[in-house]
């Protein structure tokens, strides 16, 4: 299994996101930290869910990297997260 299917399986169990959208950036951080051949090492993520209704940013990234500790701590350099309740939707 690919690291972003890992993060997808992972992220819809923990929080059933209405919406879930992954992409690996790793091309565009060619020469930079963290950036090894084959990619799989930079990640953008945008989800909807419910969990994350009435918590803060900082508390949404924090349930995030905990369910995505494993990867974070291995192959994962870089996550940038855009989390937000239904209803907040930009």
């Amino acid at each position: 299994m690919s690291t972003k299917d890992a993060i997808i399986k992972k992220l819809r169990e923990a929080f059933a996101p209405e919406s879930l959208d992954v992409a690996d950036e790793s091309h565009l951080h060619e020469g930079h930290a963290g950036h090894r051949p084959g990619g799989e090492t930079h990640f953008r993520v945008y989800i909807v869910s419910p969990a994350f209704k009435g918590k803060s940013r900082i508390e949404r990234h924090r349930m995030i990297n905990a369910a995505l500790a494993g990867e974070l701590a291995g192959s994962v350099h870089a996550l940038a997260i855009k989390a937000e309740a239904p209803g907040e939707a930009s």
